[in-house]
């Protein structure tokens, strides 16, 4: 029997179906950034969370997914998406990525030789390089930030205490002030609690350390949406279609934004836009709504003279 051909798009039930995975595994790996929010996925989107599904089965640490996946971002601007783009798999209680045909460790960047026994022994005699404690300590200190990241979310996952919250994400900061995912999610602890400055301090913290990260520029947009400023929203919202183009969230509040202010044929684009990225949910509906009323709206008025 031929393999099936992959389809344009599936819904969250389908993936969890096809892949075994539960809807609270794949929210968890939301809210650490490993992929966007969506509702309905590409085949290229599966293949991302078969990659994290292979990882975590191999019992790899989420925070170690996280420092590898920030290091191919980094090191490899072209790549948009390493879970997409790269085949990523571990080796033992490694992180391993095939890039141009060799094996590399992602966060040193150093390429992975087959060696014998005899030529890590070898290479194991070397003495230390200059400078290798100095950097052994941050990569200490980036570990321990982890966990206070990783204690973070879990104590907005139990309810825990505001305080207690923003203290793990703080220490987190102290630890690793470059820690993007503590500063957007510092950010929207704040956001959640209505102290608006804070939490845009927090996100352009995150922008600063990176200026394309998509979920801080939107929840920036949504930090003014709720303070009517919508220019300054639509233009984080743009920015955050700008560095991923099937943001559906992003689709959705542009489209709302344009609707808001009159520009009818530029809030449709951005309905029929977001339907494409996720046609099944129940946000799904109220755009389909929005765009008839839209439509509905044109007809009546007629072409303009």
């Amino acid at each position: 029997m031929a393999a099936p051909t992959p389809k344009e798009a599936y819904t969250r039930e389908e993936v969890r179906h096809l892949l075994g995975i539960s809807e609270r595994q794949i929210r968890s790996w939301e809210r650490q950034s490993f992929v966007i929010t969506l509702e309905s996925y590409k085949f290229s989107d599966l293949l991302a969370l078969r990659t994290l599904l292979g990882l975590r089965k191999n019992k790899i640490p989420a925070a170690k997914i996280r420092r590898a996946l920030a290091a191919l971002r980094e090191r490899l601007r072209e790549v948009a998406d390493p879970l997409t783009e790269l085949k990523i798999y571990s080796e033992g209680k490694n992180i391993r990525v095939q890039f141009q045909g060799t094996k590399m460790e992602p966060v040193s960047g150093q390429l992975v030789l087959d060696f014998d026994q005899a030529e890590i022994e070898k290479l194991l005699s070397f003495p230390q390089r200059n400078g290798a404690d100095e950097k052994s300590e941050a990569q200490k200190k980036r570990r321990e930030a982890e966990l206070w990241f990783e204690k973070g979310l879990e104590l907005e996952q139990v309810g825990a205490s505001l305080a207690d919250i923003i203290r793990a994400y703080e220490q987190a900061l102290e630890l690793d002030p470059v820690s993007t995912g503590a500063l957007v999610n510092l950010g929207t602890v704040y956001f959640n609690a209505r102290a608006f400055r804070d939490a845009e301090r927090y996100y352009r913290k995150a922008l600063e350390v990176d200026p394309h990260y998509a979920l801080a520029h939107f929840n920036l947009g949504n930090l003014f949406d709720e303070k009517g400023e919508r220019d300054k929203a639509l233009g984080h919202y743009l920015e955050a279609l700008q560095a991923h183009a099937n943001y559906a969230d992003a689709h959705y509040n542009i489209a709302l934004v344009y609707q808001s202010m009159g520009h009818t044929m530029k809030a449709v684009h951005h309905w029929q836009a977001y339907l494409k990225v996720d046609p099944n949910s129940s946000w799904a509906a109220i755009a389909r709504r929005e765009l008839s009323k839209l439509r509905d709206s044109a007809i009546v008025r007629g072409p303009r003279k």
